[in-house]
């Protein structure tokens, strides 16, 4: 099978010949339809993270695809299902956080494109009690960033508790904030949305945010405060930037909750001072868990979340990962399997 390869840390993928896996007991075989390219895949291949995967390994964790073959004691999916092959690939099933719909922060968990092999390839072996189960009426392109992309923004703004008629202030409305502008809009939360592009904001208010505000602005943090009587109830950043997740706590009201999902460098700065006598609570949230995927899903099958999608060819991977890393990719690349 085609396959796009990190065979070393940072240097560019290679488009090679792999072996098709044959499903051991327990798994699944998938062939790949569509899969979507996360901002994770480009610090994979990089090997940003101090838990870093070992190469050879093939990225990505947005594959969808139909079910080919099952191994042995398979029984919760079957040969012709359509599934996604998301991050949390598998975990342990027992533990503590298991238990408590935590799988995502196991000790064991293994991630797809990761610590296991990914969707950047024609074919992908998968454990069926963590596949996502893809609705009916929802293709595989339109699915791919929802089981990574729209479950990580839709359990983020679950996480800061915000209520219906709440205001929530989004930071960073590219690939994860314009699908959860979408989300908190369905939730039926107030959305004000924050960047630094005035054509991300144009787009922002085009998928529903109440009011925008450029990061940029010497009032930015005053600015959102004024939009929403106070500061947002809750508050979602996004943005892979240290000055937004600075911003971001600045932007939260008093007693509210400011979620982190965004991944930068460097150590988060944090006023202390601010979030002891504001109360505020400080959350990070990790994708999500097996509910929350088909709740994220069942919001884009009713067709209240929409992705914006550029499909591209396996072929272009390098040249979408230098886009990525240059922030020339205004939404999702989803790799168009159909087409290869």
């Amino acid at each position: 099978m085609k396959a796009a390869v990190v065979e070393q840390f940072g240097k560019p993928l290679v488009l090679r010949e792999w072996d098709i896996p044959t499903p051991e007991s327990g798994q699944i075989l998938v062939k790949t339809e569509a899969c979507g390219v996360c901002h994770t895949d480009l610090h994979a291949a990089n090997g940003d993270w101090p838990l870093k995967p070992t190469p050879p390994f093939i990225p990505g964790h947005e594959g969808i695809g139909l079910v080919v073959e099952i191994g042995e004691g398979v029984t919760n999916v079957k040969v012709g299902d359509r599934v996604g092959v998301p991050w949390l690939y598998s975990a342990c099933g027992h533990c503590e956080f298991c238990l408590s719909a935590w799988e995502t922060v196991c000790a064991d968990a293994e991630f797809g494109g990761y610590t296991k092999n990914g969707g950047f390839a024609e074919y992908i072996i998968a454990d069926p009690k963590y596949v996502a189960h893809i609705p009916d009426g929802l293709s595989a392109i339109e699915a791919a960033p929802i089981i990574c992309a729209g479950i990580t923004t839709y359990k983020g703004i679950k996480e800061t508790t915000a209520k219906p008629g709440e205001w929530i202030a989004i930071s960073g409305c590219g690939g994860l904030g314009h699908l959860a502008i979408q989300y908190a809009k369905a939730m039926g939360l107030k959305v004000c949305a924050v960047d630094i592009d005035d054509g991300k904001l144009e787009h922002a208010t085009q998928v529903g945010a109440d009011a925008v505000v450029n990061a940029k602005a010497d009032d930015a943090i005053e600015a959102v405060k004024k939009v929403t009587n106070g500061g947002a109830h809750g508050v979602l950043i996004t943005a892979p930037s240290l000055p937004a997740f600075e911003q971001g706590l600045g932007m939260t009201r008093k007693h509210g909750t400011c979620v982190l999902v965004g991944l930068p460098p460097g150590e988060f700065p944090t006023p202390l001072f601010d979030v002891v006598a504001n109360c505020i609570t400080i959350r990070g949230s990790f994708v999500g868990n097996r509910k929350d995927m088909a709740e994220a899903l069942a919001f884009a099958a009713e067709g209240k979340v929409k992705a914006d999608i550029e499909l591209q060819p396996l072929s272009s991977i390098n040249e979408i990962f230098t886009r990525l890393e240059n922030g020339k990719v205004p939404a999702r690349v989803v790799i168009d399997f159909t087409k290869n």
